[in-house]
């Protein structure tokens, strides 16, 4: 349905101050902060983790060596959405209006709308990643966040916490040393490392105290403070406006091919007139995916309060 002229009556009489509503800030593009971005020339995109082998074994004198096998341990799929939405206005709203140009207020507007969409799309990985349902499950078969990533070698990894726990130092600090322990496939230790603490905006202040002061919070102890002096998130900390769980915080890690965001088809605008009524049709259309393929790629906890 077209934007009218019964929609902008204050805009076709003399005599308004101003119009607002439209100029508010938005927050930057804060996936950018959780995901690599890669371009995409296909309906959807697959990546496969693959197994190496075991520790190497003693080989006896005289005895045969000991092969091992690789193989494909899982795949993880990505499938891009097409996110669009347009307006159309009449010809004769766009003749009587009195004031700023209606099709540059509301191809602002749209672009304000397609923003949101992105980052509202880019967040529910994370809100929903302790959510135990197929529809959020991974290449490996469980949620992104879990206690039983399934490995190779018969074990398994975790990305979370034993227990739910709140932001504090002994939780990250817990956080740090669990990361550090992780495996491969066939059970062999990794060398990750967290990168990037991501909290809601309920947690800035926690996260500031944590990462940025030069002695420990919360005692009177004058003992430096370790997270800070060890660089144990070397890259500090960012606020996602766009997470629903209070209380609950990531980090992002060293992990390669993790949270990952494909652009099958980059943002375009377009817009065209209609011979026969006059209205003019404007649209935004983009088509991208995010997802993750290793899960070890971040580390999750929902937090307890």
């Amino acid at each position: 349905m077209a934007i009218s002229r019964a929609q902008l009556l204050k805009e076709l009489l003399p005599g308004l101050n101003a119009l607002f509503g439209l100029e508010y800030a938005t927050y930057k593009e804060e996936h950018r902060e959780l995901y690599e971005t890669e371009t995409s020339e296909r309906s959807f995109e697959e990546e496969t983790k693959l197994s190496g082998f075991q520790a190497a074994p003693v080989k006896s004198e005289g005895s045969a060596i000991a092969y091992d096998n690789a193989q494909e341990a899982w795949t993880a799929r990505y499938n891009h959405e097409t996110i669009a939405q347009g307006f159309s206005l009449t010809e004769e709203a766009i003749e009587d209006n009195l004031y700023d140009s209606l099709s540059a207020r509301y191809t602002k507007a749209l672009a304000r709308s397609m923003a949101y969409t992105k980052q509202v799309k880019a967040a529910a990985v994370l809100n929903n990643g302790f959510t135990n349902s197929s529809q959020y499950y991974g290449g490996d078969g469980v949620p992104l966040f879990s206690a039983s990533h399934p490995l190779v070698s018969g074990g398994t990894n975790s990305n979370v916490p034993t227990t739910p726990a709140d932001l504090n130092e002994t939780s990250l600090e817990a956080a740090v040393i669990q990361i550090s322990l992780w495996t491969d496939e066939r059970g062999l230790l990794i060398a990750s490392k967290p990168k990037k603490l991501i909290v809601p905006p309920s947690l800035q202040f926690v996260a500031t105290r944590l990462l940025e002061t030069e002695l420990r919070v919360g005692t009177a102890d004058n003992d430096i403070n370790a997270l800070k002096n060890n660089g144990s998130v070397s890259g500090g900390y960012t606020i996602n406006h766009y997470l629903t769980d209070t209380n609950a915080w990531f980090l992002c890690t060293d992990v390669p091919n993790g949270m990952k965001h494909f652009i099958r088809t980059p943002l375009a605008n377009s817009m065209d007139g209609d011979f026969d009524t006059g209205n003019v049709r404007y649209k935004s259309r983009e088509r991208y995916s995010f997802g993750w393929s290793d899960p070890l790629g971040i580390f999750g906890k929902p937090g307890a309060s």
